[in-house]
C-alpha cells in the first residue's frame, strides 16, 4: 500500500466519479482507475459499488475512508510541525471566511507587524457552514473566521469581535433619524431577511422573539449585498450589523435599545490538529486588534508578539 494510492483513493471518494476524480488529480483515468483496483487488492475487499459506469463508496470503503483520513491527516500534521520547527513555513497561514471585508483591515495589520507572513485565503457564503467545518476538519484550511459560531464538538472557537445589530430603515421611513427604538416598535414593518436555514436569520429570530415581534418577511435573500440593495430600494426594514470604525452605510440605521441585539464574530480551529506558530499568533492577534479599534474582544497577547 503507498501514500499516493491513498491520496487517489480520498480524492475518488469523495467525488463518487472517476473521470472528475482524473482531472482534479491530472493524472489519466485508466491510471487512476488502475491505482483504485491495486488498492483493492492489496485490501482484499471492493471499495466501491460499480454500475454502469457509476461507482458509490460502500461500506468498506466508508470505514476504510474515516482511517485514510485520519493517516493522512496526521502525516500533514507532522509534515507542518517539522517544518514550523524549521522555519520554512513559518508565515504561511490557510484561513476561510464568511465576511473578508470584516477581516481585510487586521490581514493588512498583521502583515506590516510580520512582511514574511503569506495568507493562502478561501471565502465561502455565509451560508455554508458545513463547508467552513469540512475545510477544518480535513486540515484544508488552519482558521476559519465566521459571524456565526459553528458550534460543533472538536472545533474550537473564540469570540474575537461583537458587532451591534441596528435596524436598518429605507431613506424618508418614519422610524429614520430616531436615536434609538425598542425592536417592539417595527411591528407590522416589511422586513428583508435571509433565506430559511441561514445562520443569520437564526440570530435574526431569536432577537424578534425575545422582543415579542411577529414579523412580515417579503423578500429572502441569501448575501449581504442584496439585503443592502432591497432595503434602499424601499422595499422593507432589516437588521444590519454596526462597528466602530466601520465606513459609513448608505444605510439609515437605527439603534435597538431592547432587546439588546449583537452578533459575535469567532476565530475557530479544529481542536485535535496541529496549528502553526503563525496561525497562533494571528489567532491571538484578532481579538488584541478589535479591541484597540473600541470593539469587545477575547483576551489575547500584544499585537507586537512575536510568534518566532
Amino acid at each position: 500500500m503507498e501514500l499516493l494510492q491513498l491520496h487517489y483513493f480520498r480524492t475518488v471518494a469523495r467525488l463518487e466519479h472517476m473521470t472528475r476524480a482524473s482531472q482534479e488529480l491530472r493524472i489519466a483515468q485508466p491510471a487512476l482507475s488502475k491505482t483504485i483496483s491495486r488498492l483493492e487488492e492489496d485490501l482484499g475487499v471492493p471499495l466501491f459499488d460499480r454500475q454502469n459506469r457509476q461507482i458509490k463508496l460502500n461500506p468498506f470503503g466508508k470505514a476504510f475512508l474515516r482511517k485514510v483520513e485520519t493517516a493522512l491527516s496526521a502525516l500533514e500534521e507532522g509534515k507542518r510541525e517539522v517544518a514550523d520547527l524549521a522555519g520554512t513555513e513559518r508565515g504561511v497561514i490557510r484561513l476561510a471566511t464568511t465576511t473578508l471585508s470584516r477581516l481585510s483591515g487586521s490581514l493588512a495589520a498583521f502583515r506590516e507587524l510580520h512582511p514574511d507572513v503569506n495568507f493562502r485565503i478561501v471565502q465561502i457564503s455565509p451560508a455554508a457552514e458545513d463547508e467552513m467545518v469540512r475545510l477544518l476538519e480535513e486540515g484544508e484550511v488552519d482558521l476559519g473566521f465566521t459571524a456565526a459560531s459553528l458550534g460543533r464538538e472538536g472545533i474550537g472557537e473564540i469570540p474575537v469581535l461583537k458587532a451591534e445589530i441596528c435596524l436598518a430603515v429605507p431613506k424618508g421611513h418614519r422610524l429614520e433619524g430616531r436615536e434609538s427604538i425598542r425592536l417592539e416598535e417595527a411591528a407590522g414593518e416589511p422586513f428583508v431577511e435571509y433565506k430559511e436555514g441561514h445562520p443569520f436569520r437564526k440570530i435574526n429570530e431569536e432577537f424578534s422573539r425575545r422582543a415579542g415581534l411577529e414579523r412580515n418577511v417579503v423578500c429572502e435573500i441569501e448575501e449581504p449585498a442584496a439585503l443592502e440593495s432591497l432595503v434602499l430600494a424601499g422595499l422593507g426594514v432589516a437588521f444590519v450589523p454596526a462597528c466602530p470604525g466601520d465606513e459609513k452605510s448608505r444605510l439609515s440605521l437605527v439603534r435597538i435599545a431592547a432587546p439588546v441585539c449583537s452578533r459575535e464574530f469567532t476565530v475557530a480551529w479544529l481542536e485535535k490538529r496541529y496549528l502553526s506558530q503563525a496561525a497562533r499568533e494571528f489567532k491571538r492577534f484578532l481579538g488584541e486588534y478589535f479591541a484597540k479599534l473600541g470593539m469587545p474582544a477575547a483576551e489575547a497577547a500584544p499585537v507586537g508578539a512575536s510568534f518566532r
